[in-house]
């Protein structure tokens, strides 16, 4: 038996999409395909204007545009995330500044972004953890008081809510990620949501190689021209048609990784109650999506032995990020707002395990395997 940590899912409709999309002919971004899943995503999220993105980094490098960041501007962000949320902003040559996580969520810690505010800051970039909302009320009350745009890096929170709204709903602007680590995918694969309708015009000129292409196509320019700075960000439409077949199937897909999900949080209750491992904490104003299940251990020499343990079993269990503001490029590109104590702590702590919709049966060798595991450790 070989458990990975995650298998693509697929429908059974991404060849036939694809096979449509070759047999119309357009192959190239902005076809049929492309605005059906911009329009499922507007209606999902309700945000002003859905763009796809051949990746969420690319998304990332749009926003960072949109919202003028440009050097020596600061981008108040939690350490404990992917490179990309950094990324997309010291291109533009800003200095992200890490604030450290809630130990219950992981998320930034929404009491620690105003103490990290100064005059160079220029916009929040917050990142839902394992699709489990930030406190976005806090947030956008901060952001709104000190004049700062809010950035969702949503990568993990498509079909997640917050007091039930959807996640990349509160932001000026936000990403999400297709990536074939996500919970509906295309391989590689992102959006840029708008929410603010002064950002749609810019958003489609930047995507679109700084041109007003769009405006063109719709007829409201007589020729099209390089109008600012931009860049390549569209997905090719056989990319599209594969994410189609995901996106009808979003609301199955989301409540096959639930009822997996729950099975791990209910099979692992007794080692909690032993304080051998600590679960996931959902708050109650969220609803998420099951986008990967964790647990914290003790120490960082507990979860390497369990992490060899599993392998051993031929089961595949992971740890997440190296904190950013303890890499190389973040001591180099990037300051702290702060202690960073339960970022170091947790991030040594972590371990996911394998959770896709089809694990099926093999989720109860992986059970097996942990609640072996972790007493003897």
């Amino acid at each position: 038996m070989n458990i990975p940590f995650n298998k693509p899912h697929m429908t059974g409709k991404e060849l036939w999409y694809i096979a449509q999309a070759h047999h119309g002919g357009q192959l190239s971004g902005d076809g049929p395909f492309t605005k059906k899943c911009n329009a499922w995503l507007e209606k999902r999220t309700s945000a002003k204007k859905a763009l796809l993105t051949h990746s969420c980094t690319g998304a990332l490098e749009i926003a960072a545009m949109l919202a003028d960041i440009g050097p020596g501007d600061e981008v108040i962000m939690p350490s404990y995330t992917f490179v990309s949320t950094a990324n997309a902003f010291v291109l533009r040559g800003a200095v992200p500044v890490f604030v450290d996580i809630r130990p219950d969520t992981l998320n930034i810690d929404e009491a620690r972004i105003e103490a990290a505010i100064t005059p160079r800051t220029r916009a929040i970039a917050v990142v839902h953890y394992a699709g489990v909302g930030c406190e976005m009320d806090t947030i956008m009350e901060i952001a709104q008081r000190h004049n700062l745009l809010v950035i969702e890096d949503a990568a993990q929170g498509l079909m997640a809510r917050y007091k039930g709204r959807a996640l990349g709903s509160f932001g000026q602007m936000s990403t999400l990620s297709f990536h074939e680590t996500k919970n509906v995918v295309s391989g590689e694969g992102g959006a840029l949501l708008i929410n603010d309708l002064k950002f749609v015009e810019r958003a489609e000129i930047i995507r679109e190689k700084g041109t007003n292409r769009s405006q063109f196509f719709r007829g409201q320019v007589d020729k099209y021209t390089w109008v600012e700075v931009g860049s390549s960000y569209l997905p090719g439409e056989i990319i599209a048609a594969f994410l189609w077949a995901q996106l009808e199937d979003a609301t199955h897909i989301t409540t096959q990784r639930m009822l997996l999900w729950e099975r791990y949080h209910e099979a692992f209750e007794e080692l909690e109650a032993k304080d051998m491992v600590r679960r996931p904490v959902i708050p109650h104003d969220c609803e998420h999506n099951a986008h990967m299940y964790y647990l914290l251990l003790p120490n960082l020499d507990t979860r390497t032995k369990f992490i060899a343990a599993l392998k051993a079993k031929d089961i595949s269990a992971v740890f997440h990020y190296v904190p950013l503001h303890s890499s190389p490029a973040g001591q180099k590109y990037g300051r702290t707002g702060g202690t960073m104590l339960h970022t170091d702590a947790l991030s040594d702590r972590l371990v996911r395990l394998p959770l896709f919709p089809d694990l099926g049966k093999q989720q109860h060798a992986v059970i097996e395997a942990v609640l072996e595991t972790v007493p003897g450790l």
